[in-house]
C-alpha cells in the first residue's frame, strides 16, 4: 500500500471535532465512504489511473475542500472576496492540472478512465455556483458517464476492478448531489453559529494610489462570487483582480474622501482599461499543425485549409483533429482510430479505420467513409453528416447530446439521407422502461 493511500485514509477516517455543523459532518461522511472507496479502487487498478487520483485527492480534496468545509462554521472570515478567492484557488489549479494530465496521456490504455475524471472534475467548483449547484454537479456527472460507459464496455466481462472503479467514482457525484440538495439547495449556506476563528490571513500589501479606489468600490459580492466560478480554470489569475481596501479608504467610513469629488468617482482611463483587459481581448492565434508525433497524427488549428492530406497512415497510428475550421482533410490508408475534437465546418474523408471514429464538441461536420469503419461516435455535436460506403453499412453509430445528425446511404450512384432521431418516447411496460424514437408526421 502506498504512503499516499495510508496518509489519505488517516485523514478520511480521523474523527471530526465535536460540535460541528451538520453540513460539515455530512460532508465528512461523503469523504469517508464514497471518496475512500474510489481511492482504493484506483489504487487496485494502478498505472495512470492511480497517478491521476493521487494528483487530485491528495491536494484538491484535502488542501482545498476540507479547509473550506471546516470554514463553514465561521463565515466571518469569508465575508471578504479575497478570502473566498484564496480558498478557490487550489481547486482551480488542480482542475487545470488534472485536465492537462489527460491531454498529455492520450495514448494511454486508460484514456477513458482519465477522460471520465477530466470531464467531470469541474464539479469541484460547485461551491461557487448560484443559485442551484445541484444541477451543475449532475451535468458534470453526465459528462463522466459518456466515458465510464466505455470503460464498462471494455472491462465488464474481463476485469471486475474497473467495474467497481466506475461505480465508486460516479457514486461520489451522486452523493454530492444529495448532499447539496439537503444542505445547500440554492447555493452555499453559511453557518449561523460562529465557532473558533480561522487562522488570520497574511497582512495585505500596501494600498495603491487613491485614483484606483473606485475600481473596487462598486464591486458587488454576489456578482463576484458568481464570476469566480467562471474563472475557476484560470489558476493563479483568479486573485489578480482582487486587492484589500482598508477602512480609511472607504468613503462611508472616511468622510474626508468625499471632498475629493470627481477623483473618487472617475471612470478608469483608456490606458488603465487597455492595460488590464488588453491581453484577454486579443488572444494569440496558435500556429497550424500537421505532423506525426510518435504514433499520433496531430492536425490542429487549421483554418481555411482545403488541401490537408495524410498519405502515409499506418494501422497502429491514430489521428487527432483539434480546433480546425473551414477545412478539408483526407486520410489515406488504414488507421487505428480518428478523433475530431472542437472543430467547425470540417469535411473529412478517410479510407479505413479498425477502431472508432469520434466526433466531440464540434459543429457542422461532414464525414465520408471510403472503406470500412466499425463504430462512429458523436457526442455534444451540432450538425453532422455521415456519408457511408457500401462496405461500412453495418457500422454502429452511437450519439449523445447531439443534434442535426444525418446518415447518407449510397443508392443507385447517389446518396439517400436518413435523419438520426432526436426525440424519444419512454413508457413503463410493467417490468422495465422501454424507450423508442418517435416520428412526427409532417
Amino acid at each position: 500500500v502506498s504512503h499516499a493511500l495510508i496518509y489519505l485514509c488517516f485523514i478520511f477516517f480521523s474523527p471530526l471535532p465535536q460540535g460541528l455543523a451538520p453540513s460539515v459532518e455530512a460532508f465528512d461522511q461523503l469523504l469517508s465512504n464514497s471518496v475512500a472507496a474510489y481511492l482504493k479502487n484506483s489504487t487496485d487498478i494502478g498505472e495512470d489511473v492511480h497517478k491521476h487520483v493521487s494528483m487530485w485527492l491528495s491536494k484538491a480534496f484535502l488542501s482545498a475542500l476540507l479547509p473550506f468545509v471546516f470554514s463553514l462554521t465561521n463565515p466571518v472570515a469569508l465575508l471578504f472576496q479575497a478570502d473566498m478567492a484564496t480558498l478557490l484557488q487550489p481547486i482551480s489549479e488542480k482542475i487545470q492540472e488534472i485536465q492537462d494530465f489527460r491531454e498529455r496521456n492520450r495514448g494511454s490504455k486508460m484514456f477513458n478512465h482519465l477522460s471520465a475524471v477530466s470531464e467531470s472534475i469541474p464539479a469541484l467548483g460547485w461551491i461557487a455556483v448560484m443559485p442551484k449547484p445541484g444541477p451543475y454537479v449532475k451535468e458534470m456527472n453526465d459528462a463522466a458517464m459518456f466515458y465510464t460507459n466505455r470503460v464498462l464496455k471494455d472491462y465488464k466481462d474481463s476485469d471486475v476492478r474497473h467495474v467497481e472503479w466506475v461505480r465508486s467514482y460516479l457514486r461520489i457525484w451522486t452523493e454530492l448531489q444529495a448532499y447539496i440538495k439537503e444542505h445547500h439547495t440554492t447555493g452555499l449556506v453559511w453557518s449561523k453559529n460562529v465557532s473558533a476563528p480561522l487562522p488570520c490571513p497574511p497582512p495585505p500589501p500596501p494600498p495603491g494610489p487613491p485614483p484606483l479606489f473606485q475600481e473596487v468600490s462598486k464591486s458587488d459580492s454576489t456578482a463576484l462570487r458568481s464570476a469566480l466560478f467562471a474563472e475557476l480554470n484560470q489558476g493563479e489569475a483568479i486573485t489578480k483582480g482582487l486587492r484589500h481596501v482598508s477602512d480609511d479608504q472607504k468613503t462611508h467610513k472616511n468622510p474626508g474622501l468625499r471632498s475629493q469629488g470627481g477623483v473618487s468617482r472617475q471612470s478608469p482611463t483608456k490606458s488603465q482599461t487597455s492595460s488590464s483587459s488588453g491581453p484577454k481581448a486579443a488572444p494569440q492565434n496558435k500556429l497550424p499543425v500537421l505532423e506525426l508525433e510518435g504514433k499520433k497524427w496531430r492536425v490542429e488549428y487549421q483554418d481555411n485549409a482545403n488541401d490537408l492530406v495524410i498519405s502515409e497512415a499506418e494501422l497502429k497510428q491514430v489521428v487527432y483533429v483539434f480546433k480546425c475550421s473551414y477545412s478539408t482533410l483526407q486520410i489515406k490508408g488504414k488507421v487505428n482510430s480518428i478523433i475530431v475534437d472542437n472543430c467547425k465546418k470540417l469535411a473529412m474523408v478517410f479510407d479505413n479505420v479498425v477502431g472508432i471514429v469520434e466526433i466531440i464538441n464540434s459543429r457542422d461536420i461532414q464525414i465520408q467513409v471510403i472503406g470500412k469503419v466499425p463504430t462512429i461516435s458523436i457526442n455534444k455535436t451540432e450538425g453532422c453528416h455521415l456519408y457511408l460506403s457500401e462496405e461500412s453499412l453495418n457500422c454502429e453509430i452511437v450519439s449523445a447530446k447531439s443534434s442535426e445528425m444525418n446518415i447518407l446511404i449510397p443508392k443507385d450512384g447517389d446518396y439517400k439521407e436518413f435523419p438520426v432521431p432526436e426525440q424519444y418516447k419512454t413508457v413503463w411496460d410493467g417490468s422495465r422502461l422501454v424507450t423508442e424514437p418517435t416520428e412526427i408526421a409532417g
